[in-house]
């Protein structure tokens, strides 16, 4: 192949948008921004009637939908479904442990530990459920519920949006966006209108979501340096120039590309947070607060049946408004951000099996989550009835600078301010960068080679709608809108996590027949030229001749007889590509309606030689002796490939065949189906 050829392959393409996807999208998105900031108080009493109407005859169903979710998801982390790797049965993990942690929490909940911390607990102490104002016993309720509302439910809403799009992305070899999760349900229609729909409506949310965030928090930043400088941060401008800043360090983080940018960044917010952690345990009332901390985790596991299906039905809380103000608005954004955060984690977790994904996404974020809410919770009640005498209580309505006020009641105060006011800004840039790389991947479909000027425009449509929120102030308009949102999202779900048990089911039935690869069952024929390769170990050269001159053409010669046979069969030739996760690989892809697709790959793969072959190997051959490359198959249920580089055009074929008639017999209860059906009916889809 001659190396322009090469060049062009290698070039990342101009657009990678999905029209259907992204045009609706913008549309319903600046109709959305016209009738906030045009007509904000219309939309402002729309939204808000419509989202009191779904707490009141909703409450209910999200209570037990969120509820499931943590069942769920020990169930098959502690059954023999927890063994399936997200990827191929022999993929490794994308990033080391430390920076997978580092991302996961960054991108749920960061932001709103900074913002909520204090508050929470807080207001709870002064308005609680159940309990008499401003007594121990509303201080240890107001710690229970805020664990409630940021633990482990809160994490199972991720984990499971997050391991439904990694295990068909990964496992399917699906694009990862929201349509691929419904694939249990449409099978190949994710790929028409209801598919479109489906990722338009992420899209949009996703925005949606984001800029609220943005919005708040350029409130929370400006209401901090108002306390530490002085200045008059109160201004619309001010605010404006907040966001733009921020908006412009996520595309340059954007614009360095996941491993460098979100990885860094998500590794430096963990550092500082735990120095501001530390910072409040050592100088805080240290001792109360660990005391604390381990009374907390009592109350909470202990009561944890009965808060996740409690709704109040017998004995409505004294303030009936608590319920569905609290803690069905937190299901509900929980569950309106699990598109964006689930597909972010789904993401970063290639490689990990399903076992470690639900125990890293359920117990580390949720662990850390319950230590900081006792550390500036318990915190700030301690010293506002020791040390304060009520005057923190009484600042208690302006969330977005009582962080700063229970910091004035620490030493270094203004120091600790400071780096709050960094880590808060770093929050959002980790925000609005891994939202740009979310929002970029559900407008191409998952496309791994976009342009990065898309991440950029993304992160500029962004800073857009905040700005333009935060001028029209529509952002509880917007925040309502989410919200309604979430009850068609929670309702999907609950029948994702019925498609999941089905495809891991069937994994287990792949898995447990013991098919050996085709080179077991060699003849002995052409034994000369098959010791003149083991001999000659191939360079990628060699391995992209082969797929060239052997493999293409006994995958052509398959699929031109199986549409003879009225089967359709289509094959998918990205040899000469150097990048992307599907860089050098070709596959007979045969679609089949209401099942898996049969997909027969092959890839060259690079392989480290064992040390003891290493014998007196020179500096100028040492890169090409220390490693092969091989041809490696690989399938669309995950199944650990194999080296084919010996085969010879008719044992392929004798091999696609073989797999293929084992794709059949593990479909046992469709067999029928697909053995007669009509010439003609074959679904037209494609991976």
């Amino acid at each position: 192949m001659d190396q322009p050829a090469n060049r062009e392959a290698d070039a990342p393409p101009r657009m990678t948008f999905s029209a259907p996807v992204v045009v609706p999208s913008l549309l319903v998105l600046g109709a959305l921004l016209v009738l906030c900031g045009v007509f904000p108080q219309l939309a402002d009493r729309v939204f808000s009637g419509a989202q009191a109407w779904v707490i009141r005859h909703f409450d209910w169903f999200y209570t037990i939908v969120v509820s499931m979710f943590p069942v769920f998801l020990v169930l098959l982390a502690f059954s023999r479904y927890g063994d399936i790797r997200l990827g191929p049965d022999d993929a490794k993990p994308e990033f080391n442990f430390i920076s997978w942690s580092a991302m996961l929490f960054a991108a749920g909940m960061g932001i709103g530990l900074m913002y909520f911390g204090v508050g929470e607990p807080l207001q709870h102490y002064l308005n609680p459920p159940t309990q008499v104002a401003g007594t121990p016993a509303a201080a240890r309720e107001a710690l229970t519920s805020t664990f409630f509302h940021w633990g482990i439910h809160a994490w199972s809403v991720y984990g499971v949006m997050g391991l439904v799009l990694a295990y068909f992305g990964f496992r399917y070899n699906l694009p990862l966006t929201m349509r691929s999760g419904l694939y249990p349900l449409l099978q190949q229609r994710i790929n028409g209108p209801i598919g479109h729909g489906v990722d338009a409506f992420a899209l949009v949310g996703t925005i949606a979501g984001l800029a609220t965030t943005l919005g708040y928090g350029a409130l929370q930043l400006a209401a901090g340096l108002h306390i530490v400088t002085g200045w008059d941060t109160g201004t619309t401008a001010f605010r404006v120039g907040l966001i733009v800043v921020v908006v412009g360090l996520a595309g340059l983080s954007a614009a360095s590309g996941l491993d460098k940018g979100v990885r860094r960044l998500s590794e430096i917010n963990l550092m500082l947070t735990f120095i501001l952690l530390g910072f409040v345990l050592i100088f805080g009332p240290t001792v109360y607060l660990f005391q604390a901390f381990s009374e907390n985790i009592g109350n909470y596991l202990s009561n944890l049946v009965s808060l996740s299906l409690r709704t109040f039905a017998y004995e409505p809380a004294q303030d009936p408004a608590w319920f569905g103000g609290w803690t069905i608005l937190y299901w509900a954004w929980w569950i309106s951000w699990s598109p964006f955060v689930g597909m972010f984690i789904a993401r970063i977790s290639r490689g990990r099996t399903v076992r470690e994904f639900i125990v890293g996404v359920l117990l580390i974020p949720t662990a850390f989550n319950l230590l900081w809410m006792t550390a500036f919770g318990n915190g700030a009640i301690w010293i506002d009835t020791h040390v304060a005498q009520g005057a923190l209580a009484q600042t208690a309505g302006n969330v977005d600078a009582l962080l700063f006020r229970f910091f004035e009641y620490l030493p270094l105060a203004k120091t600790v301010s400071w780096l709050a006011i960094v880590l808060i800004a770093l929050f959002f840039v980790t925000s609005a960068d891994s939202g740009a790389y979310v929002v970029d991947a559900i407008a191409s479909r998952g496309h791994p080679r976009s342009p990065v000027w898309q991440r950029l425009f993304w992160a500029g449509v962004l800073g857009v709608t905040a700005i333009a929120l935060l001028l029209a102030g529509g952002l509880k308009a917007l925040q309502a809108l989410t919200l309604i949102a979430a009850l068609p999202v929670a309702a999907i779900m609950a029948v994702l996590c019925v498609g999941l048990w089905r495809g891991m089911k069937a994994d287990l039935r792949n898995a447990s027949q013991d098919w050996a690869p085709a080179t077991s069952f060699w003849n002995g024929e052409h034994w000369r030229k098959r010791l003149e390769l083991i001999v000659r170990q191939p360079t990628s050269v060699d391995v992209q001749r082969f797929l060239q001159k052997t493999v293409l053409p006994a995958m052509r010669e398959v699929a031109a007889e199986m549409e003879r046979q009225g089967v359709h069969a289509v094959v998918h030739d990205n040899s000469a590509a150097t990048q992307g996760d599907d860089a050098g690989a070709v596959r007979l892809v045969i679609p089949i309606a209401e099942l898996r697709d049969f997909v027969y790959g092959v890839r060259p793969v690079k392989r480290k030689l064992p040390g003891f072959i290493l014998t007196e190997v020179t500096d100028e051959d040492a890169n090409v002796r220390r490693h092969v490359v091989e041809p490696m198959t690989f399938f669309a249920d995950g199944r650990e490939g194999y080296d084919i580089q010996y085969l010879r055009r008719e044992e392929l074929i004798a091999d696609i065949l073989r797999n293929y008639e084992r794709y059949l017999s593990l479909s046992a209860d469709q067999r029928n189906l697909l053995l007669n059906r009509a010439p003609g009916h074959a679904s037209e889809g494609a991976a």
